[in-house]
């Protein structure tokens, strides 16, 4: 049909000069055809042309039946029999259905007809049925009545409509023929080989082409909610650090923190060690310090009192979490001039933890320190009330809790208006100066840090029950595609209907 269709225009063209608009040269042939043929004749110069924009009345299907069957009061005034006794209302009802009481209103407010006790009588002898001739007349015109029969169809839903339509006039182009080539799309190595290509004709590239969506480039739910926790730290001044170590040795993820070597958080069922390569001997130069303050205390502390392992030290694990990464951050900040600092990461760490629907063996630490003189805990809930209002949380409350590299230590909770209750939302304190000191910082010099997780906040967004659903080999790549952009600060989708359930029942 395409080439049958294109000759016939090239023809039409030969023989008239011009084609002043297709809807009549091709009347049976839709628009849409129309223009795909003539793009492709465009595309080899062979024709140009303009488009022509017409409006026309169409019938509606509630307009084709009373074209073809009359209106409904002409159906009701036909339906009535001649003289005093009339039909029965109930008779009209039965034999029309709803368009009874249609037809009826529009009789009486005619004259055609009129109620006579339970019946219904006629008042004329006979009637025009102007809605079918003004129907008539649309048919006639080609869907150019006057005004005045659009006005009296238009106070009837459902009749006619408006429709826009495109039809083209159509030119010679600069290398118009009749004949039809078949242009080449590729350049082929046969056609190189065999010389082909030099009486080939070839199909130009259309550089306005939007071409085929990529099947890609959709951020994961948890990396959009990242992005936006990255933002609201770089609005802050913080720097971010590097994370990409996800094996660390025992020092790091563990000593350096004054976490003993006793402590439960290093027991296997805990945590992940490496069985090849199992260990390191890359100990920084100030293990030492860090073996004294375990063992026999210092900088206010008395220590744990235990016979520090530097082989339990070198042991090589999958990190705990990224804190083990602000430990080496903070002790290559001690070794330059003093200056305040605030640092950030957002990264994967490790658990060996029994997978379920809110518990993974990996998930994301999102963790933000500030070092500097004079910094003090009201200092650290006074930023921590400006760093949560940014994510649209602003009633906090603090609990004390315990960690063993920080001194004091806060659970943050948040009241959430829709459960009525206190949430967790993250956890902070003062580090310890046993840490700090062992890893160089000078005296004066207090750090605090903070963290909580990526997945929590982001299963809240997207309204994600099971967090295997979210990461791993059961994601749907849909829910990736499709799920929009995070904001913090708003409430989002199931997030909303949730809150307002949970209102509803209170």
């Amino acid at each position: 049909m395409s080439e049958d269709l294109k000759l016939s225009i090239l023809n039409k063209l030969a023989a008239d000069g011009s084609i002043a608009d297709t809807k009549t040269a091709f009347a049976n042939v839709s628009s849409e055809t129309i223009l795909g043929a003539l793009k492709s004749l465009e595309s080899q110069e062979k024709v140009t042309y303009e488009t022509i924009t017409s409006e026309v009345w169409s019938i509606e299907p509630e307009g084709q039946d009373q074209l073809k069957n009359g209106s409904y009061e002409a159906r009701i005034y036909d339906a009535v029999p001649a003289g005093e006794q009339g039909i029965s209302i109930a008779d009209l009802n039965a034999k029309f259905g709803k368009m009874a009481n249609l037809g009826m209103g529009k009789g009486f407010q005619n004259k055609w007809i009129k109620k006579n006790g339970a019946n219904v009588v006629r008042l004329v002898d006979s009637i025009v049925d102007q809605v079918k001739a003004d129907l008539q007349t649309i048919v006639a015109t080609n869907g150019n009545p006057s005004a005045e029969v659009i006005k009296n169809l238009k106070k009837r839903a459902g009749l006619i409509k408006l429709t826009k339509t495109l039809s083209y006039k159509v030119s010679k182009g600069t290398s118009f023929s009749t004949e039809l080539k078949k242009q080449a799309t590729d350049l082929t190595v046969e056609m190189l080989q065999s010389g082909a290509w030099k009486n080939s004709e070839f199909k130009k590239f259309n550089f306005d082409s939007l071409g085929i969506n990529p099947n890609g480039g959709h951020l994961h739910p948890l990396m959009k909610v990242r992005e936006e926790f990255r933002q609201i730290f770089f609005e802050m001044g913080f720097e971010e650090m590097p994370t990409n170590n996800f094996v660390d040795s025992s020092f790091w993820n563990f000593d350096a923190l004054f976490v003993p070597q006793q402590h439960a958080a290093r027991d296997l069922q805990d945590t992940f060690y490496l069985l090849d390569p199992a260990t390191t001997d890359d100990l920084p130069a100030f293990w030492e310090t860090v073996k004294d303050v375990h063992e026999k205390g210092g900088y206010g502390s008395i220590g744990y009192r235990y016979e520090w392992s530097a082989d339990e030290a070198k042991k090589l694990v999958l990190r705990t979490h990224t804190t083990a990464v602000s430990s080496s951050v903070l002790h290559k900040l001690a070794q330059e001039p003093y200056k305040p600092a605030k640092f950030f990461s957002i990264d994967r760490v490790y658990r060996n933890e029994e997978v379920d629907a809110t518990h993974l063996a990996e998930f994301h630490q999102v963790e933000g320190v500030i070092a500097d003189k004079n910094m003090s805990l009201g200092s650290l809930i006074a930023f921590l009330d400006i760093f949560f209002k940014k994510m649209g949380i602003t009633n906090l409350r603090f609990k004390p809790t315990y960690n063993p590299y920080t001194e004091p230590s806060m659970e943050i909770f948040s009241w959430h208006d829709g459960f009525k209750k206190w949430v967790e939302i993250g956890n902070s304190g003062m580090f310890r100066p046993e840490m700090l000191r062992s890893l160089g910082l000078e005296d004066g010099v207090q750090v605090a840090g903070f963290g909580l997780s990526l997945e929590r906040p982001t299963m809240i967004k997207y309204g994600v029950d099971n967090i295997r659903s979210l990461v791993g080999h059961k994601v749907d790549l849909g829910m990736v595609q499709t799920n929009p952009a995070c904001r913090l600060d708003k409430k989002m989708g199931k997030e909303v209907f949730q809150t307002k359930q949970v209102e509803s029942e209170n």
